[in-house]
């Protein structure tokens, strides 16, 4: 029933294996071997889903691998589809009207130190931005890696994130920085912002 609704068995092997393993990149002829179908079916769908975008080449050690795209846009109900139930979250995240989780909100700010706190990206709906958030502030290291793999555990793949200390933030808004810029003209929600900077804007 799920062959014929996505085109071929060899397809929805291929998703399933990419799905199932986020950030991990495999060359073809171990896809093969994993998925137990012909080199040449195996190579056809690879070029179909690379043109579609949902997974990414990159060649290492005279070898091209492949693996799935974490950013496509159609991730995360694909990976309800195909990925088996112990990679699957749960996702009882409840989403505000600008697409970012209220959950995260409160993680965030329950952590002392930061000033400012932005989500964009794959966090906020019909975000362009490719950086998912932006952490002003002084924090330990530890807290700010666990909370990255508090999120990245609920949305099942790999965060962008930026960290930077409140003087460069600053420094960098005043000059019109390109890169404060794209993440503060893309779509975006400002979780924490201590003192005010961008509420004002």
């Amino acid at each position: 029933m799920i062959d014929a609704l996505f085109g071929s068995k060899t397809r929805v092997k291929l998703l399933h294996l990419f799905l199932n393993n986020p950030g991990q990149p495999f060359y073809v002829r171990e896809i093969t071997r994993k998925i137990e179908e012909q080199i040449n079916s195996v190579r056809r769908e690879l070029s179909n889903m690379l043109d579609v975008g949902i997974i990414t080449s990159d060649s290492a050690d005279n070898k091209l691998y492949y693996q799935v795209n974490q950013r496509y846009e159609y991730y995360v109900p694909l990976r309800a589809i195909f990925g088996d139930a112990k990679n699957n979250i749960k996702n009882t995240l409840i989403v505000s009207e600008n697409g970012s989780s209220k959950d995260y909100a409160s993680v965030v700010r329950a952590i002392s130190g930061f000033r400012i706190v932005i989500f964009a990206g794959i966090l906020v709906r019909d975000s362009s931005s490719s950086v998912d958030i932006l952490l002003v502030g002084d924090v330990v290291t530890t807290k700010i890696k666990n909370l990255i793999k508090y999120i990245e555990k609920n949305e099942g793949r790999d965060i962008n994130y930026t960290v930077l200390s409140y003087d460069e933030f600053y420094y960098r808004l005043s000059v019109r920085d390109k890169f404060i810029t794209e993440i503060l003209n893309s779509k975006h929600s400002l979780i924490v912002d201590k003192d005010n900077v961008l509420s004002k804007e």
